[in-house]
């Protein structure tokens, strides 16, 4: 997952509305959004290799995501996967602040990891080990440790502050997809220095990713509504831009006390 944006308890009708693209590669083996037969009432993609995701929700009303953390330097091939911290975040009943304290951050190559539930919102890395609760407000996050150097998170949260703007569901919510669709690139003296060459920075530099054998996997939304609905909407993509399917759930949130 290399870019999520998110209004966090910023719009009167939904607590969260995040909308993210997955980028991997297109011989990377993975399911599309759907009910995990093991995990009842988890729903998220699944990476058939590691067996993690990168994206979920439960309907107890628990949600994460993660995006990697750009460094061909410091990559481990040997490291545990980091889609199983969302997952496992998922089935458990932890906290976030308790998940956290339970997982081996260091172990594993860089990442930042969004955890909520129905009260609270954590985002934390384990670059520097920050981690910050979350004031209600509009974020992003690509693949470094803040904004720097990813001008498409910037451009990304204006975008979804426009969209939030929009007095109809249907429109929002199409807006919001329409914003992952953004394959405009940045000039180069705002791109992050991450290791690899610059021609590659320059294309990883838009929202959406249109290559051959690397790319955007998946566009995400997820909405949760004041409700306790749910709206869960995936567009999967392959090679050059080629959409190849569409998942869209609508749930009823567990209400916790």
């Amino acid at each position: 997952m290399c870019l999520i944006l998110f209004a966090w308890r910023a719009h009167a009708a939904y607590p969260l509305l995040l909308a993210a693209n997955r980028d991997e590669y297109f011989n990377r083996a993975a399911a599309p959004l759907h009910e995990w037969p093991d995990a009842p009432g988890l729903f998220a993609g699944r990476d058939l290799i590691g067996g993690g995701a990168w994206l979920g929700f439960h309907r107890n009303g628990r949600f994460a995501a993660l995006t990697n953390y750009r460094d061909p330097a410091r990559f481990n091939a040997q490291a545990p996967s980091r889609g199983a911290l969302v997952a496992d975040y998922l089935r458990s009943d932890c906290e976030p602040q308790r998940y956290l304290q339970q997982i081996d951050a260091a172990a594993c190559n860089g990442f930042n990891l969004l955890l909520g539930d129905q009260r609270r919102l954590i985002v934390y890395n384990n670059i520097n080990h920050q981690q910050q609760e979350l004031q209600p407000g509009l974020y992003g996050l690509a693949n470094g440790i803040d904004a720097a150097g990813f001008p498409k998170v910037d451009s990304g949260v204006a975008a979804l502050g426009a969209a939030l703007e929009l007095k109809d569901a249907a429109a929002m919510e199409a807006a919001m997809l329409q914003l992952l669709r953004d394959e405009r690139t940045h000039a180069d003296h705002l791109l992050a220095a991450s290791g690899v060459p610059i021609e590659v920075e320059r294309r990883l530099s838009a929202a959406f990713i249109r290559g051959p054998e690397y790319g955007s996997r998946c566009s995400t939304l997820l909405c949760i509504g004041v409700d306790a609905g749910v709206v869960i909407d995936e567009i999967t993509w392959g090679s050059a831009a080629a959409q190849q399917g569409r998942r869209r759930y609508r749930l009823t949130m567990q209400q916790t006390r």
